[in-house]
């Protein structure tokens, strides 16, 4: 029986694919040459992965047909301590014998003798690469013996490297490590590479090694030289490497073709971003906004086969039974893109409702933003302690930390003004360059709130080399929201930690921006940021006096629940009350106002 995918598979092909059953193999030899020519036949039919599975005592458990770059693998009983007993010899229709990722996580997590990657290609001789399991301080990695002739792999001392193996195994405690190590790539500069190295510190991933390569022209294959390729191949291997992060966004077949030559999972920086996001996702609005994303993302980059799993063009030779599946995985995806959209819509409304009754609240509405890891979250949290309104009710606070990325959820909470107004004070998702499109479209319902802003705090880490290239990225998005020319306090944090120097670059730079020196970890000129933010937000509110006679004590209950009251005194003639409220109450108590000094 040939498992697998064998749609389109002509019978010739799957009676030359059902002989393998029939093979004998000597327990000494990993394959012969007549399984290779089988297989090599077979591969360049189809043009798709062949795998056979085969057990000590030459037996062939398993033959199965994969897709251009994937195939099954038979089911093993792995137990600890000990190899599966099996061998899986494969090919690689594309030429390349080098393991990839998945053949090596096979490799590890069933336990194999071996794994046996065949490079098949019209032009060449058949070029074979193996993996065998090794232990490296307690360990479980894999060991790769790369590109051998047939004659080469047909004399390979195969029982000897096994009792090699098994030896190590008994003398060992052997643990499977499933840390994701990286090396990660870059054609900027040492600071992009920085930045990259903390996003993947976001992400739990351990980065290993970074590769710069200056570039003016970005390979359409690679994105970088194919010499470049192959040594990051080999650190690959020799660090141990399990995964290669590149700083700028990949094409679909950059990806496929990376992996392909290096061995090992390829991600550019949007997909780790998204995965950051994906993991700090809290409320259900940022998840729909993350999935959102994600999905896009991946619809771009939708391609398996191409015209073998699609039958829906035009043109001779169309004419198919319908649709296949690159068409049912769009269509997914398109649906369910639409169904997040009306989410999304839902909760837009939700917004659009809270921000109207802010607005009837006259609360002047300040948001804060910046770039990511600037401190946006530990200052929004500082001032609500150090300024709280009198009715405040103790809310849980937004998470804080030293990371990209460490808030994703959008909250508002009211703030007391000097002058005893309130204002709500909404923290935001950090920006940071290069953010991905997606991304911003699909947070621009959580965005919105800067549009509506009265005031915006701009938080800057000063203590930072690569400052005001973040404050341009900053600007740069905010102009893209429309919310470029709104009134803006660039609030210069940490300098705690930043130097004069450093500080000194910022303000020469800015010299026509409103700038505040704080430290919102030590609490540092509050005072100032606060007073700076009365001055700039609009004044919305009417001061006056009021004299309420005895009897009508619901006016004066009315005032409390709707206005600031300043002082409150008790005479013969009623109560006296000094109150700032909006036009509403004005009107409203314009019967007992006994002084109005800003009108």
């Amino acid at each position: 029986m040939i498992n697998g995918n064998t749609d389109g598979v002509k019978n010739f092909i799957l009676n030359k694919l059902e002989s393998i059953y029939d093979m004998q193999f000597q327990k000494s030899e990993i394959l012969t040459e007549e399984l290779a020519k089988l297989l090599k036949e077979a591969t360049l039919e189809i043009e798709r992965e062949i795998s056979v599975g085969i057990d000590r005592k030459g037996k062939v458990i398993s033959v199965a047909v994969g897709d251009s770059s994937t195939v099954e693998v038979p089911l093993i009983d792995t137990r600890e301590g000990r190899l599966s007993g099996v061998r899986v010899i494969h090919t690689h229709p594309n030429g390349n014998p080098r393991l990839s990722a998945l053949d090596i996580s096979a490799l590890l997590k069933l336990k194999l003798d071996c794994i046996v990657a065949i490079g098949v290609d019209k032009e060449t001789e058949l070029i074979y690469d193996i993996g065998f399991c090794d232990v490296e301080n307690s360990i479980l990695v894999e060991d790769e013996v790369k590109d051998l002739s047939t004659e080469q792999i047909v004399e390979y001392n195969f029982l000897e490297k096994l009792k090699y193996i098994e030896d190590i195994f008994t003398g060992n405690r052997v643990e499977e490590d499933n840390s994701e190590r990286a090396i990660l790539v870059s054609t900027e500069d040492e600071e992009s590479l920085a930045e990259l190295k903390e996003l993947t510190k976001a992400c739990e991933v351990t980065p290993i090694h970074e590769v710069l390569q200056k570039r003016n022209k970005v390979d359409s294959a690679f994105f970088i030289g194919k010499g470049k390729v192959e040594e990051i191949a080999y650190l690959r291997q020799s660090l141990r490497a399990n995964v290669v992060i590149f700083d700028e966004e990949l094409s679909g077949s950059q990806v496929r073709n990376l992996e392909g030559a290096i061995g090992a999972k390829v991600i550019d920086r949007t997909t780790l971003i998204l995965e950051i996001f994906a993991r700090r996702a809290r409320s259900k609005e940022s998840k729909i906004q993350v999935e959102l994303s994600q999905l896009k993302y991946r619809l771009s980059r939708i391609g398996g086969l191409g015209t073998m799993l699609s039958r829906m063009g035009g043109g001779i030779g169309s004419k198919g039974p319908g649709e296949k599946k690159l068409e049912i995985d769009k269509r997914k995806i398109r649906e369910t893109i639409y169904d997040l959209n009306k989410e999304l819509e839902k909760i837009k409304n939700v917004r659009a409702t809270q921000r109207e009754n802010r607005n009837k609240d006259n609360l002047s509405k300040i948001s804060i933003v910046g770039y990511t890891n600037a401190g946006k979250s530990t200052l929004r949290n500082a001032l609500c302690d150090y300024s709280p309104t009198k009715s405040a009710v103790v809310k849980e606070k937004v998470f804080e930390a030293d990371m990209l990325f460490a808030t994703l959820d959008i909250t508002t909470r009211a703030m007391s003004l000097p002058d005893n107004r309130l204002a709500a004070v909404t923290d935001t998702v950090g920006f940071i360059s290069k953010l991905p499109h997606d991304l911003v479209e699909a947070f621009k319902s959580t965005l919105e709130e800067v549009v509506y802003a009265d005031l915006l705090l701009h938080v800057v880490d000063s203590s930072s080399d690569t400052a005001v290239k973040q404050i341009e990225v900053v600007e740069e998005v905010l102009g893209e929201l429309g919310a470029g020319d709104k009134p803006t306090i660039l609030v210069l944090n940490k300098i705690d930690k930043a130097t004069e120097e450093q500080i000194n670059t910022i303000k020469e730079k800015y010299s026509n921006h409103t700038i505040i020196e704080i430290s919102a970890r030590e609490r540092l000129n509050f005072d100032g940021l606060l007073t700076k933010c009365t001055e700039i937000l609009p004044y919305k509110l009417k001061t006056f006096k009021v004299l309420v006679p005895y009897s009508d004590s619901a006016a004066v209950a009315y005032l409390h629940r709707n206005a600031l009251v300043e002082s409150e005194e008790y005479e013969a003639e009623g109560t006296v009350l000094v109150v700032q409220g909006d036009a509403e109450v004005y009107n409203k108590s314009a019967q007992y106002i006994i002084e109005c000094p800003n009108i």
